[in-house]
């Protein structure tokens, strides 16, 4: 069994055998196959290598596979056919307030989502756009470290590519004006698409985001930005006249961002870079109005109708992008504005920001406070990580880009005070009218409670008078730690509850004349807010047409945001083919409206089951959250069945026995995510929902099958299900049975591993764990009965493609990897018991082998078992000595037979963890 399709013909006859025996586990009887050909010596982990090699490959090109399927076609010609037919036969009002209004804010955000290496990406994209094959050269190589430098590069280069595609769109939005209302399309302006990024701007969890990186960052991209806008002026016209600004302004960019790339700790420093970048000079640019205002004036009198269309296409991108490669997403805590904030209005800290009190003050001290100016010494010398940003948004503002707007997102926001302490400082430092405050929620209670706090927040007179001067009201509606602690499933009807309450409260706070921009951000599987069965899922999933109904008939114009996120979804703009039919599609589907006469979806009518289907979802998924079992399985590896994939720590810091007491809320919502897709079974999106249905399948089932979002819905459950395995998260448990471990040598077999087996048994009799996988593989077995029965009520609209083939990878990957596990245990219990040694014991190290803490583990045992020891001729001694008296070799035979064959086992598992995870289309 040295090949995929060896180990996949294995694997489906010993599934064949659960007929018979039904508690026959196929996916760990291959792992233990293979462990015994390892063990024995006729496979070797070079052989291992080849079939995870083979494995990678495939889950490259199925990765591939599903993002052209997402955004197909992929043709230029197709993309503008397809865009062309989307014109429709409308007036010109009408057509100028389709383009004019963006269909979509397409946000680059980052965190631990950098799944592949560079290489791997570039041969997804460039195999997704029909430019070449999948090799096993990209695979098998070094994965870069994931800096934050390198995080904002490739935000950078999707953006970039982004950008392009919607000149193309505009460009040809532009041309059909023309030819259609020669007399009136100067008149319009398209923003079909607005870019942002918080790639370096977000301290929400983090503190290793300097200000002078985030200004930094912010001075690149104004140079990067002004550098494009050179060279789409020059490809019109190379002697243009407004060139002989724009190219001073783009090199006096780079040279003031040069400026923020060096140690500025140092006052003396510091004082250099901001005098620069604040003292006047003639090259120094922070608006773009005079620029738009000359070429659209040029376009306008022109004859030539290409260079027309150029000149306002342009001035289109200058409209949307200001001076920079888009707009930029600060982030904070709650936490952290209710710290600075008791420092201005609660000094003794007597007040409650929960309470009606702490609103009335921030009321009266918002309409006191008078705006402070502030420079960059303000700025370096600022404890408060809050208003530290408040100061960074204010340099920005008045020295790199006067005129594009900042958005400060708050994480953690349960309480209308938290948004009531951001407008105040904004305020404070002159700024209100360049900033959306944005109140993030995620958690259960702000889901429970958002209608509330939207109510109450709307209801304040200061908080009205800020949002008609910012002419909208931004919110944030997060994914993440929603499907982490309430489901995926009944996160997102909990967020369409809330956006519904966000239309509500406007029209009764008579604030129907401002916009609502929405900013669902979610991350690109389907365990965290993104739909994978077609774009119009997607993009309906964190939206749906209920929700944008109700802002519709209050007349309330929609701006509807999404994130791309990490390395990972920046694949949709990987390519100049893939970034312009990813817009194409997204242009065509035209997601800030909807049908305002179309029928009440039945979902939202039989509230009588409907709620009650989601909250028996919720309910079920809360006692997974609560369980004990459910904890310590999530956690029972910590996090080291992922790769590293991402600047941001992954997991909150523990001393080494901590791991089996660690809970959920020390893992983050990404890698929470990933380690359920790796244990083979995706429960935020399908635990609850059988259970949801039982006596009662018939009529739910026909209620699913009657609504629009009720088939969304089931697509999401159909598509995770499809490659979910009970068998896999139970095959975990076996690893730590002392009775299998104990029973491995019985009667005479593998005799040469007799004392490692015993040591093993003997170890893991006082383990948890196989009870812990097998109670939680039970729960997940009888609501997966329950929940085939519902299915089989409900047509399969969308069957997955290849579904036995990819759940056939994905068992070989599992088991391929449990044989690696077992390799691993073999040879750390077989390691010479070495004494205790700063506070470490062996049976420390075979715990950190056991929850996959490796890297410390061989860190303990390469110190316990040096390769070298010091020479004494490196010494200059005249008293002769006869000891040492052998060779001084170290402990070579140590290293070659248990160290290195550890760290290689580890390496090639975290290879298949990126197999696995690119079968599922999980990212990060």
């Amino acid at each position: 069994m040295k090949s995929v399709s060896e180990l996949s013909e294995r694997l489906q006859e010993l599934h064949r055998r659960t007929e018979e025996t039904p508690l026959f586990n196929p996916v760990f009887q291959l792992a233990h196959d293979l462990s015994r050909d390892l063990e024995a010596g006729e496979m070797s982990l070079d052989d291992f290598e080849a079939i995870v090699a083979e494995l990678e490959v495939a889950s490259l090109k199925e990765r591939a596979t599903r993002l052209e399927c997402m955004v197909a076609p992929l043709d230029e010609q197709a993309n503008e056919n397809a865009l062309a037919d989307s014109f429709g036969n409308g007036d010109f009002a009408a057509f100028q307030k389709r383009w004019e209004s963006p269909s979509l804010h397409a946000v680059f955000t980052a965190h631990p989502t950098f799944l592949l290496t560079p290489d791997q990406s570039a041969a997804v994209a460039d195999a997704a756009s029909g430019k070449g094959e999948i090799g096993d050269n990209v695979v098998g190589t070094d994965r870069p470290q994931v800096t934050l430098a390198y995080e904002h590069q490739r935000a950078m280069r999707a953006i970039a590519n982004a950008q392009d595609a919607r000149s193309a769109i505009v460009s040809q939005v532009l041309a059909h004006a023309r030819e259609t209302w020669p007399d009136q399309w100067a008149k319009l302006n398209p923003v079909p698409f607005r870019f942002a990024s918080w790639v370096g701007y977000d301290m929400d969890g983090r503190t290793d985001i300097t200000w002078s990186n985030s200004i930094g960052f912010r001075l690149s991209e104004k140079a990067e930005r002004l550098q494009r806008y050179v060279a789409a002026l020059e490809e019109i016209d190379a002697d243009h006249p407004l060139l002989g600004e724009l190219r001073p302004a783009a090199l006096y960019a780079i040279e003031r961002a040069q400026d923020f790339t060096s140690d500025l700790t140092d006052p003396a420093a510091l004082s250099v870079a901001a005098n620069r970048l604040t003292a006047s000079d003639p090259r120094k640019l922070l608006s773009l109005k005079k620029f738009i205002d000359a070429l659209d004036s040029e376009a306008a009198e022109s004859d030539d109708a290409k260079r027309a269309v150029a000149l306002k296409t342009l001035a289109a991108s200058m409209r949307a992008d200001g001076l920079g490669m888009g707009w930029i997403h600060f982030r904070v805590n709650a936490k952290q504005l209710h710290n600075a904030i008791r420092r201005r209005i609660d000094p003794d800290g007597n007040l409650d920001l929960a309470s009606k009190g702490a609103v009335v003050h921030l009321r009266r001290a918002i309409a006191k406070v008078k705006p402070h100016r502030s420079n960059f010494g303000s700025l370096a010398i600022e404890a408060s990580t809050a208003i530290r940003q408040f100061l960074a948004m204010a340099q920005i503002l008045q020295h790199i880009d006067a005129d594009t707007p900042i958005r400060m997102l708050i994480a953690e926001c349960e309480e209308p005070a938290t948004v009531l302490a951001a407008v105040y400082f904004a305020k404070l430092f002159g700024i209100e009218d360049k900033v959306d405050v944005s109140p993030l929620f995620e958690t259960e209670t702000a889901l429970e409670h958002g209608g509330r706090f939207l109510d109450e927040l709307l209801a304040e007179e200061v908080y009205r008078d800020y949002a008609r001067k910012r002419g909208r009201i931004a919110i944030q509606t997060g994914f993440s730690d929603a499907g982490r602690f309430v489901g995926q499933i009944p996160a997102s009807l909990a967020i369409e509850r809330l956006q519904g309450r966000l239309s509500e409260a406007m029209e009764a706070n008579g604030l129907t004349e401002v916009n609502a921009l929405i900013f669902n951000t979610h991350g690109e599987s389907m365990g965290r807010g993104a739909h994978p069965t077609k774009m119009a899922d997607r993009l309906d999933w964190p939206l749906s047409p209920w929700a944008k109904r109700r802002f519709a008939r209050a007349g309330i114009t929609l701006e509807p945001e999404v994130s791309f996120q990490g390395g990972d979804g920046y694949l949709w703009y990987a390519t100049p083919e893939l970034a312009r039919a990813t817009l194409t599609r997204i242009a065509c589907l035209r997601p800030a409206e909807t049908d305002t006469d179309a029928p009440v979806d039945v979902f939202y009518r039989r509230t009588d089951l409907s709620l009650d289907f989601y909250r028996a979802i919720k309910d079920h998924q809360r006692e997974h959250l609560e369980s004990r079992i459910y904890s310590r399985a999530i956690t029972a590896f910590g996090l080291g069945l992922l790769n590293s994939t991402g600047s941001r720590v992954s997991r909150r810091q523990s001393d080494i026995s901590a791991d089996r007491d660690m809970n959920l809320r020390q893992i983050r919502a990404i890698p929470h995510n990933a380690i359920l897709q790796q244990l083979g079974y995706p429960v935020n999106v399908i635990a609850g929902i059988g259970e949801a249905a039982e006596g009662n399948y018939e009529e739910i089932g026909e209620l699913l099958q009657e609504s629009a979002r009720g088939r969304e819905l089931v697509r999401l459950v159909r598509a995770a299900n499809a490659l979910a395995s009970v068998k896999t998260v139970a095959a975990y448990g076996e690893l730590f049975n002392s009775a299998y471990w104990a029973s491995r040598p019985y009667r005479g077999t593998e005799q040469h591993l007799s004392m490692a087996c015993e040591n093993l048994s003997e170890y893991l009799v006082k383990d948890d764990r196989v009870g812990v996988f097998r109670r939680l593989a039970s729960r997940l077995r009888v609501d997966a009965m329950k929940l085939h029965r519902l299915l089989d009520h409900i047509p399969d609209e969308a069957p997955t493609a290849n579904r036995e083939d990819k759940r056939r990878m994905i068992g070989v990957a599992q088991s391929l990897r449990l044989a690696l596990m077992q390799a691993m245990f073999i040879r750390a219990v077989s390691v010479p018991v070495f004494s205790r040694a700063n506070d470490v014991s062996r049976d420390d190290v075979l715990e950190m082998v056991f929850t996959l803490r490796i890297d410390d583990a061989l860190a303990q045992l390469r110190r316990a078992y040096p390769r070298t020891f010091p020479r004494i001729s490196r010494f200059d001694l005249t008293e002769a000595a006869d000891w040492p008296d052998g060779a001084d070799e170290g402990y070579e035979a140590i290293h070659r037979d248990y160290i290195d064959p550890i760290e290689r086992a580890y390496s090639l598992s975290l290879r298949l963890s990126t197999a696995i995870a690119n079968i599922f289309g999980a990212h990060g």
